[in-house]
Formats: structure tokens, sequence, C-alpha cells
């Protein structure tokens, strides 16, 4: 048995669907509670109804995204753990860049299923988990205090909150942060100057999914069709990755 078909095994399938499990229904019995609760206190059911209705149609095609992070990171990590993370706490840019990180600081080109071993397998997993967990134990300690905090910065700084200000704030830190890495590793500085390395398609994907989502964003914005929000995402990511592969299919 290879690594691979190790990292999906029986055990690891189980042990992740028994969290899955346990997460959809947690999430059934809150979304129980919440309808009774709408019935108690006189809400219209047809309206809930169609809120319900509106809410599966509006979540189905955005979770395309996710499902192609679970792909792509099940080549070198197997299905369970990639289908764990992102069914229950992992982001989909956080995922594939520690997973890419980690494998890379082990000694590892990246995410290569030629080169994966249980070892590495091992620190990638545990340097992902140690990573996001700070998220839910931060929550769980400040997040009453925060959740004050943002209420009081609501109406300040021309109607923006603090939170708004945070988000937009690490949004371009990381976009900055991930432009210099693909810069980086298309010109690299050597001994005898500047060399072109001809690691280009990260900034392929780059661009046309940053044009992509501009795309999405003047419909949704200047054309009042908010609607497409939930599909920008999704939408991006296929841009991208067909730009890159068609990129390293021509050149």
């Amino acid at each position: 048995m290879n690594v691979l078909d190790q990292l999906s095994s029986t055990p690891l399938y189980l042990i992740s669907g028994v969290v899955i499990l346990f997460v959809v229904a947690m999430s059934i019995f809150f979304m129980v509670r919440a309808y009774r609760a709408g019935v108690a206190i006189g809400m219209d059911e047809t309206k809930m109804k169609r809120a319900i209705t509106s809410s599966v149609t509006f979540t189905i095609l955005p979770s395309v995204s996710i499902l192609l992070g679970v792909i792509a990171l099940s080549g070198t990590l197997g299905i369970p753990l990639p289908w764990l993370r992102l069914s229950v706490v992992g982001a989909l840019h956080y995922e594939t860049s520690v997973a890419d990180i980690a494998a890379k600081s082990i000694g590892l080109s990246g995410l290569s299923a030629q080169e994966m071993t249980l070892e590495a397998f091992t620190t990638i997993a545990l340097l992902m988990t140690a990573g996001i967990i700070w998220g839910v134990v931060c929550m769980t300690v400040f997040g009453k205090s925060y959740c004050n905090r943002l209420q009081r910065s609501s109406g300040k700084s021309g109607g923006r909150s603090f939170g708004d200000m945070a988000m937009t704030a690490m949004f371009i830190g990381l976009i900055t942060a991930y432009i210099g890495s693909y810069v980086g590793q298309l010109v690299q500085m050597q001994a005898g100057g500047l060399v072109f390395t001809g690691q280009y398609l990260q900034l392929v994907a780059l661009v046309f999914s940053g044009l992509t989502m501009a795309v999405f964003v003047y419909f949704a914005e200047k054309k009042q069709m908010a609607w497409l929000d939930n599909f920008s995402i999704a939408g991006s990511m296929l841009a991208g990755m067909a730009a890159a592969v068609i990129s390293n299919l021509l050149f």
C-alpha cells in the first residue's frame, strides 16, 4: 500500500466521518430550534420556508470553491483530512497555503504526491491544525468583548465598523504577501544577478482570478446584481485555474 492509499484508508474516513456527522447534526439541531423559535414569536412560516429554500439554493454553488480545495489537496494529502478540514473549521486559502509552506519547510519541493511520506503528512497536518485552532480559542475567550467592541465601533469612520476595517486590512496584507511570494518565485537573486525561474503560472492564476473577481464586483455593485456575490469566489477560482492550465499547455 502506497502513502496516498494509507492517507485515504478506512480508519481515517471513519474518524473524519464521525466528526463531520457531529457537526451536521449540530447544525440541524440549531436550525430546528431556530425555526421553532420563529414560529413561537409569530413569524410567517411561509416566509421562513422561503428563506430556507433561498439559502440552500445560494449555498450550493458557492460551495464549489470548497470542493475544488478538497480536490486540490486530496492528490497529496488524501481525501479524509482535506474533507474534514474544509467541512468543519478550515478556510480554503489557509489550508492550501499552509500545507504548501509546511511541505517546503520539511524539505519537500511542495505538495507532491511522489515525495509525500507519513512523517511529512503528520507534520503538515499538525501545522495546519495548530495554526487555525487559535481562532476558535480566541473567540471562546475574547468573543464577547470583541463583539461589544464591534458594536461600539459601528457608525464611526464613515459608517464602517472596526470589523470591516480589520477584515479589509487583513485581506490587503494577505494578497500583498501572496503577490510578493509569486514574484519571488519567478525572479530570484543569485550570484550572477537576477534569474528568471520560469515559475509564472501562479501569477497567471492570480491575474485572471483578480480580473474575474473585478467583473463580478462590477455587475454586483454597478448593475445591482448582488446575487452574483454568491458565485464570485468559485468563478474566480475556476477562471484562474483554467488560465494556468491553458498557459501551461500553450507555453
